[in-house]
């Protein structure tokens, strides 16, 4: 099996993006082809999270995001990502003040490479508290304002789609989003003509 088709939901937090990589899986489910999802590693960070994050905790975040990337690539025909290297950099910036104390930036520059397709959700929506994730709306933009400077340098234009939080529902077009991503479904070409699209409605996920 080749490597999947690798997508990845980036921004910062609490903007509906597990909500997001749910709807999308299924749609990619439906349409005919496998499907691995990678969850938001930070969740199991044992060195902590949030505002009093250390460089250390950021670099294990960046190093635990690319393996699981490494091991759940090759299992799928589509891997649906929560988060990225790029938006888990962002957060390393932010704690180490804009510096690079264990020299990553080549090793995310490269990796931001192996991305087929971002999508960035703009925060337009509020902060709930899940019990894990900061509801401090400042640190929040702290984090965007970094994404908006990093992300033109490392993520290819034409690999990115930007979309507010709030466009997350049962009506946005999840099947659309995966023929942008891996094509028209294995099966349209052997469908006789006149036959009419199947359109699928996900039911999001908490």
């Amino acid at each position: 099996m080749p490597p999947a088709r690798k997508i990845a939901f980036i921004g910062s937090h609490a903007i509906r993006k597990t909500n997001a990589v749910h709807s999308f899986a299924g749609a990619v489910g439906r349409s005919g082809r496998s499907v691995e999802v990678g969850r938001e590693v930070v969740r199991f960070s044992p060195l902590g999270m949030n505002e009093r994050a250390t460089p250390e905790a950021q670099l294990w975040v960046i190093m635990a995001q690319i393996r699981e990337e490494l091991e759940l690539r090759m299992r799928a025909d589509v891997l649906v990502l929560d988060r990225a290297v790029i938006d888990n950099f962002a957060y390393f910036l932010r704690v180490t003040k804009g510096q690079d104390p264990f020299d990553v930036t080549p090793l995310v520059a490269t990796w931001s490479a192996t991305y087929d397709l971002y999508v960035r959700l703009r925060p337009d929506t509020p902060l709930i508290a899940d019990g894990v994730r900061s509801t401090n709306e400042r640190f929040r933009n702290e984090i965007e304002k970094i994404l908006d400077l990093i992300i033109p340098k490392y993520v290819p234009e034409d690999r990115l789609i930007e979309m507010p939080a709030s466009a997350v529902t049962d009506a946005f077009d999840w099947p659309g989003l995966v023929e942008r991503l891996c094509g028209p479904p294995p099966n349209a070409l052997d469908s006789p003509v006149g036959t009419p699209p199947v359109t699928f409605t996900p039911t999001l996920w908490d």
